[in-house]
C-alpha cells in the first residue's frame, strides 16, 4: 500500500485511450493537429489568451519558465524549501545559464509579500550584487500549503513594483484549485502570475506537463530553448494527447478532488500528529522511528521527512477502502 508519492500512481485509463487514438501518422514535433489545439484549450480553461507548450517533466517546465524570465547574471527569489532549489539537481541554474536562486524562509514553504519586498529592498543597485528578475512560488507548496488568490496577488504587487516576473510551480496546481473551489484564472493571471508550470503527471498523467505563458511575450524564445534543452520530442502529439485528455470534462480537477479527499481521511486520523494543515494531498505527521517501522511492517510505504517526521501522499486512484487501513493504523499508534 503505497503512500510514498503521487508520481507512482497509475495512469488514468482515458490517457491511455488518448495515446491509442493519437497513434496515426501526423506532422512531427509540435506541428501535429493535437499540439495545435493546446493554446485554444488552455485559453478556454483560463478565460484569456495564453500560449501553451508541452514538456515531459515538471523540472523542464519550471526551468524553461525561469529561463524566459531571468538572464544568467540575475536571480530568482524562491523559498529555501522550493522544489527548484531542493529537488531539481541545479536544473534552473543550468537552463538559465547560471542565474542564482535567492532563498527566503516562510511558514509552510510559502513566501510572503513582506519577506520578498524586504529582501529586494536590501539589495543594492550595484554591479557587485545579483539583481532579482523573478519570483517563483509553488502551489500547493512543498508542505502541502495553498496560496489563496489574494496571497498570490500580494506577491504579484511586489513583483510589478520591482519589475520582476512571477512564476508558479503548479506540480499540484490541480489540488490547489480543487481545495479552493476558485477558477484557474483567479489563481493565476488574474492574480498576476506570468507563467505556470501546470502539473499532470502527479495527477493521473503519464509523461506530459504543460508550460503556460500568460505573458505571451515570454513564449517565443522558449520554443528555441525547449529544442536546445532536448525537450522538443519528435512525436509530440503523444504528449499533447495526454494533456487534452486531462482537460476533457475537467478530468484534471476530478482526479485532484479525489486525491484531496483521501488526504482528509488520513488527516482526521492523525489528529495532533499533524505538522501542517492538510490543504491538498500531502500529509506531514510526527512519527517516531519505531512507529514508522510498525507501519512499514504492516505494508505501508511512505517517505521519511527528517527526524521524527513522515510525509504521506494520496493519489487520484486510491479509494477510501485503500486509504482507511492506513488511517486506522495511524490512529492506533
Amino acid at each position: 500500500m503505497r503512500f510514498f508519492s503521487d508520481n507512482a500512481a497509475s495512469v488514468h485509463p482515458k490517457l491511455l485511450e488518448s495515446l491509442v487514438e493519437a497513434n496515426a501518422q501526423d506532422t512531427a514535433y509540435d506541428g501535429d493537429h493535437l499540439s495545435a489545439r493546446l493554446n485554444g484549450a488552455f485559453s478556454d480553461l483560463f478565460e484569456t489568451e495564453v500560449e501553451a507548450l508541452w514538456v515531459a517533466t515538471g523540472t523542464a517546465a519550471n526551468s524553461l519558465a525561469l529561463a524566459a524570465m531571468c538572464q544568467p547574471h540575475q536571480g530568482v527569489i524562491c523559498h529555501k524549501e522550493a522544489h527548484i532549489e531542493q529537488d531539481e539537481a541545479g536544473a534552473p541554474g543550468f537552463f538559465t545559464g547560471g542565474a542564482k536562486l535567492m532563498l527566503l524562509d516562510g511558514a509552510g514553504a510559502k513566501l510572503s509579500p513582506e519577506s520578498a519586498d524586504a529582501y529586494c529592498a536590501a539589495i543594492r543597485d550595484d554591479v557587485h550584487q545579483v539583481q532579482p528578475a523573478a519570483v517563483s512560488i509553488t502551489n500547493a507548496s512543498e508542505y502541502g500549503m495553498i496560496y489563496r488568490p489574494d496571497e498570490v496577488a500580494g506577491l504579484a504587487e511586489v513583483c510589478k513594483a520591482r519589475g520582476l516576473g512571477l512564476h508558479m510551480d503548479g506540480a499540484r496546481f490541480a489540488n490547489a484549485v480543487a481545495t479552493l473551489g476558485c477558477s484557474p484564472a483567479d489563481l493565476t493571471w488574474k492574480a498576476g502570475v506570468d507563467a505556470l508550470s501546470f502539473g499532470f503527471v502527479k495527477n493521473g498523467g503519464m509523461s506530459a506537463e504543460a508550460l503556460i505563458f500568460f505573458d505571451r511575450s515570454l513564449a517565443a524564445d522558449t520554443h528555441y530553448r525547449r529544442k536546445r534543452a532536448g525537450h522538443l520530442q519528435s512525436k509530440g502529439r503523444f504528449l499533447a494527447a495526454q494533456i487534452l485528455a486531462m482537460l476533457d470534462k475537467d478530468l484534471w480537477l476530478d482526479n485532484a478532488t479525489a486525491a484531496n479527499a483521501g488526504a482528509q481521511i488520513i488527516a482526521e486520523a492523525a489528529g495532533d500528529r499533524l505538522i501542517y494543515p492538510v490543504e491538498a494531498n500531502e500529509i506531514f505527521i510526527k512519527l517516531s522511528a519505531d512507529e514508522a517501522a510498525t507501519l512499514r511492517a504492516t505494508g505501508f510505504d511512505f517517505y521519511d521527512w527528517g527526524d521524527g517526521q513522515a510525509r504521506l501522499v494520496t493519489s487520484w486512484n486510491q479509494s477510501e477502502a485503500d486509504i482507511r487501513p492506513l488511517a486506522d493504523a495511524i490512529a492506533a499508534l
